[in-house]
């Protein structure tokens, strides 16, 4: 069973930056591409950031052009979301997920990161 699993969230003022990580443990899962999303509270899930595997192109949600930077680390299986420049709205649950297939949908997820930036 592959599991996604999230560290580096926590709280942060405005301006301030955080990383996030997406580690995926288990047998071998399909690499096609890593997701970031996010839910602030009231509000539905949103794309922020995804990336490929194999040519390492990264795509991002206009909010975050500019502030936020995805990378991968092939070796460990691992994703990371640099956060810089924070504002009080990026504030939200951050999911990483994963996409076996270009027909595929982003069917394995995270539990979530908790990211707060105070004004």
């Amino acid at each position: 069973q592959v599991q996604l699993v999230e560290s580096g969230g926590g709280l942060v003022q405005a301006g301030g930056s955080l990383r996030l990580s997406c580690a995926a443990s288990g047998r071998t899962f399909s690499k096609y591409a890593m997701g970031w999303f996010r839910q602030a509270p009231g509000k539905e899930r949103e794309f922020v950031a995804s990336i490929y595997w194999s040519s390492g192109r990264p795509s991002y949600a206009d909010s975050v052009k500019g502030r936020f930077t995805i990378s991968i680390d092939n070796a460990k299986n691992t994703v990371h979301l640099q956060m810089n420049s924070l504002k009080p709205e990026d504030t939200a649950i951050y999911y990483c997920a994963s996409r076996s297939s270009l027909i595929a949908t982003y069917d394995l997820w995270g539990q979530g990161a908790q990211v707060t930036v105070s004004s």
